[in-house]
């Protein structure tokens, strides 16, 4: 009989604990996984508004430029300041958004995963 069957037919309260150490676990590194998460989608969601309003700035821009003589613009490098601005708002948007991951998130529900497998590889593997 395989000793993980063994030790549920004798001992079930012991599955009990561990799904409750589980759990526990969980439930103690989801809030910090789910701030970074949000965090990163509304960085992102950031980065996009900042473009789609270059978008719009520029096709503004780029209808004064067509509208109106070159003689009468007297500050021509706002129509490419102006637009500019929104596109290097979204791209430190999402350079903030990128180095604020946190590659470790859930790291000790991946650690307790990986040990509980490697000892189930070695209970399995002796007879």
């Amino acid at each position: 009989m395989h000793p993980l069957l063994n030790v549920i037919a004798t001992r079930p309260q012991l599955l009990a604990e561990h799904a409750q150490a589980y759990a526990e676990l969980v439930a103690a590194e989801l809030p910090r996984a789910t701030s970074a998460w949000k965090r990163q989608a509304l960085l992102h969601g950031l980065a996009l508004l900042g473009w789609v309003a270059a978008l719009l700035l520029g096709g503004v821009a780029l209808m004064l430029w067509a509208a109106l003589p070159a003689a009468a613009m007297t500050a021509a490098w706002l129509l490419i300041a102006v637009p500019l601005l929104p596109v290097l708002a979204g791209i430190a948007c999402l350079i903030a958004a990128r180095s604020g991951i946190e590659a470790d998130l859930l790291g000790d529900l991946r650690l307790q995963v990986s040990a509980d497998l490697t000892m189930l590889r070695a209970a399995t593997l002796t007879p």
